[in-house]
């Protein structure tokens, strides 16, 4: 059973469920998410081992075979990225005994993970992805302990962000932070290339985090950095697969008019943003002039794990025209769309309205679902059918139909 100082994860009916129908789970997700601690208390009687333990990696990789050998029951292996062949050796015994919820693996890289199970498990693994603390999960740490996170002040919720091992033990963020970027840039981003001025990358991360919820403009990062767009698009890329950055893409449709069609990028998590930014508390977030982008990142970031969360495709996108008409957020249910607003006013705005009509004159009342408006402020309301809400007090309002 899970201890008593565990704070239960919404994943976890998911990951059950999954557990019940595939011999083998695979929980991906950035480093410091939880994976480890979720996989050991939801399975308890499974042993475990990190193949981030060299001792443990040289054996598995001199004698995959005897290394599974040992576990005939099953096991969760962590850090499975760091012997790719394993998976390999897995599916032979999943194909001969296909026992469900037999083994967890878990992993924080991306690519790696992804081909070694994509050319071996594919079929035979159910494929589940963590992130950081939830709204959800974060009131439960509320109920237990007085220093997490208000929630009735997103802007310390941005700046604290919502990795476990910072909220749960109270740990100072400049120090977390400071070790995340140096532990991240030593391992993943080497891990995928080689990767030798150290300096300018961190220029980029500072850069990047300044242009959160912005259109990506390769060549205008580019300039700014001293490199050529190329090596953009590969150090972003390393970003998505270590889960530091997420694209948010255009919804587009051929109906005959021009849309954008580059995406944002937001992060996975508020306070890793907050803290390239160089802000350290909540009261110079709301000075800050990106605190719009700020608190879009938190509401976005919270529909993101929302749907992980439940096992569902995220299919989340923005809306934008050539003429500067857009809607923050569309969800895609289906042939259904959802449009949401996103503001951090603390007073609501028919003005707030305006994208989501559009929207729905443009792709058709009947295909779209009436939207929600996100903002900053105390009531809960409907207005012709939108219903106006702030998520962090009104956790209902991240309901979708679907």
């Amino acid at each position: 059973m899970p201890s008593k100082s565990y704070i239960p994860r919404d994943i976890r009916n998911e990951l059950h469920a999954a557990a019940a129908e595939y011999p083998v789970v695979t929980i991906m997700g950035p480093r410091q998410s939880g994976k480890t601690t979720l996989a050991q208390m939801e399975f308890p009687d499974k042993p475990h081992r990190s193949l981030e333990d060299p001792d443990i990696r040289l054996a598995a990789e001199l004698d995959p075979r005897g290394f599974l050998n040992q576990y005939p029951k099953g096991a969760v292996f962590d850090e499975i990225q760091r012997v790719p062949q394993l998976p390999s050796y897995l599916q032979t015994i999943v194909d001969q005994h296909p026992s469900p919820g037999r083994y967890i693996l878990i992993g924080s890289h991306q690519p790696l993970l992804h081909q070694a199970i994509s050319q071996t498990l594919a079929g035979r693994t159910a494929l589940l992805t963590l992130l950081p603390f939830s709204f959800t999960e974060l009131r439960t740490l509320r109920n237990i302990k007085k220093d997490a996170p208000s929630e009735n002040d997103p802007y310390d919720m941005i700046v604290k962000g919502s990795f476990p091992r910072l909220s749960t033990e109270g740990l100072k963020p400049d120090r977390f932070f400071n070790s995340y970027v140096a532990t991240y840039l030593e391992r993943d981003i080497r891990a995928i290339f080689n990767l030798k001025d150290l300096s300018r990358f961190q220029q980029f991360l500072a850069l990047l985090a300044g242009r959160v919820g912005q259109i990506v403009n390769y060549a205008s990062l580019g300039n700014d950095v001293g490199v050529t767009g190329t090596t953009l698009k590969q150090w972003i890329s390393a970003l998505k697969a270590s889960y530091v950055v997420f694209e948010l893409p255009p919804y587009f449709e051929n109906i005959g008019k021009r849309l954008i069609k580059s995406p944002k990028i937001y992060f996975t998590d508020t306070g890793l943003l907050s803290y390239l930014l160089g802000i350290r508390s909540s009261e110079q977030a709301k000075r800050d002039p990106l605190r719009g982008g700020l608190y879009e990142n938190l509401m976005i970031l919270e529909v993101l794990k929302r749907r992980l969360n439940i096992g569902m495709r995220p299919e989340l996108y923005f809306y934008r025209d050539s003429y500067g008409n857009e809607v923050d957020l569309v969800i895609k249910n289906g042939a259904r769309l959802t449009p949401i607003e996103i503001k951090s006013a603390e007073t609501f705005s028919k003005d707030f309205l305006v994208g989501i009509d559009r929207f729905k004159r443009v792709f058709g009342e009947e295909r779209c679902e009436a939207g929600k408006v996100f903002y900053n402020g105390d009531q809960q309301f409907n207005v012709k059918g939108i219903g106006i809400s702030n998520p962090l007090v009104h956790l209902e309002g991240f309901e979708f139909r679907g």
